[in-house]
């Protein structure tokens, strides 16, 4: 049975067209996929069915009713809930707070039930297969739990429709499989979704249609046993669709970082050390110590022991703004609390680097910085209509761009990505490999973590694997493949006859 059909849908903002009479049909008990690259037009598309947005043009029937511009109290009324690529959590509250916010329990005398909330939130958590402490302030919680806060507190209104914007960016493989158990556990009693994703496998795994929108239009629709990975990413971007292995050899220079018994906040002993023009990925499972080595080398975090080398010299006490000096720049995990300024415009989140290394200098020269901007926004492929225009009116891929932008405006040499991207869509990855490559040509020296390996297969001269804060392999290009990869990750490879399985493997 039928339970949303939107009909010719269309949205300008400011004289710009960003969707153009597209169309969507949900059935009861479905889960399906709204696919598309960053700025196709699928947030603009939820936000007008949740009410965030006005529609310009066309029809909304959810569960046989016309919705005509509703607002968002208004959808939510209906049996609409949207868990947004960009968190809302309110970290001066606590996890219980944060779920039942505007829907208290009270008592006859209006007073809240904290007991019952506390033990319902527990409840909650369990069923995820989460361990979050109800009282826990949600400023304590790292990225991961934060989204599975905010996911908990959709699943636990009685809505008929929900829709998931990315919502397994920062779960491990464990939360991942026990949120499409629940979301199949709701599909079985009637709950329909509509799933945002990037992730290919996950599309596969949990999805039953399709709907593929490129900019701004509706492409194609269908039924996702009937099509492949490959087919829906060419739809996704046409015609510039490449799935070729983009790595190219290279000339590397000298050791430029090295780190020796390096420990710190979630690693220990880490030996490391990485050449001028070099790429190198780091992985393994979620917490294994990867994205702590960065933010330390970065300055973020103290290392506990250890040293730390930049071009030879030791580095004592650091800081981001030291790191900044010894030009290493890092882009990091989760844009919107580590990297976004979203009361500032494109113009000064691309400069805002710049001027703490030049603290000192008085005065700021616009024509320039307008100048280097425009010149990174044509090597990056920003799509912006002003860089007046705030950075929260870009897409989250090209949120990222502009990020990038920032750390090449201070003309670092050794540049960490965390993640780099996360919650962006295949055209947008393949941009930011080849910029990668080319910045590696340049002698620029980057370091990648990632959890997706055929990422790091791209892109890598060599990939180390964590297991438990401490290295467990260096693989050689030609040693990178996925069961490798896992079989260190999760330190199988010590278990009785797997490593003869894993000479097996290289060997072919």
């Amino acid at each position: 049975m039928e339970l949303l059909k939107m009909t010719n849908i269309s949205k300008a903002f400011f004289g710009v067209t960003v969707l153009e009479n597209v169309t969507l049909e949900v059935e009861t008990g479905e889960v399906h996929a709204l696919i598309g690259e960053n700025g196709a037009g699928k947030s603009t598309l939820m936000n007008i069915l949740a009410g965030v947005h006005y529609k310009d043009g066309g029809n909304i029937v959810f569960n046989g009713k016309e919705l005509s511009n509703t607002s968002i109290k208004g959808a939510e009324n209906a049996g609409i809930a949207f868990v947004h690529q960009e968190l809302n959590i309110f970290n001066n509250l606590k996890v219980y707070e944060n779920l039942f916010l505007g829907k208290e329990l009270v008592n006859t005398f209006g007073k809240l039930k904290k007991k019952e909330m506390i033990e319902e939130t527990a409840q909650l958590m369990n069923a995820l297969g989460v361990d979050i402490d109800p009282q826990e302030l949600a400023d304590h919680l790292d990225t991961g739990k934060k989204q599975l806060l905010e996911i908990a507190k959709i699943l636990h209104s009685d809505a008929k429709l929900f829709i998931l914007d990315e919502p397994t960016t920062a779960l491990n493989n464990k939360e991942i499989e026990n949120l499409f158990e629940i979301i199949d556990r709701l599909k079985g009693i009637g709950k329909s979704f509509i799933f945002i994703s990037h992730k290919m496998p996950e599309i596969f795994r949990t999805a039953d249609k399709y709907t593929v929108l490129r900019n701004g239009k509706f492409i194609k629709s269908g039924l996702i046993k009937d099509t492949s990975p490959e087919t829906i990413a060419k739809y996704m971007v046409g015609e510039n669709y490449s799935n070729h292995e983009m790595y190219e050899e290279r000339k590397l220079g000298n050791t430029i970082l090295e780190l020796k018994k390096l420990s710190g906040q979630g690693f220990s002993d880490v030996d490391f050390s990485i050449k001028s023009g070099e790429i190198v990925g780091l992985t393994g499972l979620q917490g294994a110590g990867c994205s702590e080595v960065l933010q330390t080398v970065f300055g973020v975090l103290k290392p506990q022991s250890g040293q730390m080398f930049v071009h030879g010299r030791e580095i004592k006490n650091n800081n981001i703004r030291n790191a900044l000096k010894n030009k290493v720049a890092m882009v990091a995990a989760n844009r919107k609390e580590n990297s976004i300024l979203t009361d500032m415009t494109i113009l000064e989140n691309t400069c805002v680097s710049e001027h703490v290394i030049n603290c000192r200098q008085q005065h700021i020269f616009k024509k320039r910085e307008i100048r280097k901007y425009f010149r990174l926004k044509d090597t990056l492929n920003i799509k912006a209509n002003s860089h007046n225009d705030y950075i929260t009116s870009l897409s989250g891929g090209n949120q990222q761009k502009v990020i990038l932008a920032r750390w090449l405006n201070t003309e670092a040499d050794i540049i960490l990505f965390d993640n780099p991207t996360q919650g962006i869509d295949v055209g947008a990855k393949s941009e930011i490999y080849r910029l990668i490559l080319n910045l590696s040509k340049a002698g620029k020296t980057i370091i990648v973590n990632t959890l997706e390996i055929p990422e790091i297969q791209k892109i890598a001269d060599r990939c180390v694997v964590f297991y438990h804060g401490r290295i467990a392999v260096s693989l050689k290009r030609q040693e990178i493949n996925e069961q490798t990869v896992m079989l260190h990750a999760t330190n199988a490879i010590n278990a009785t006859g797997i490593k003869a399985e894993v000479e097996n493997v290289q060997s072919k």
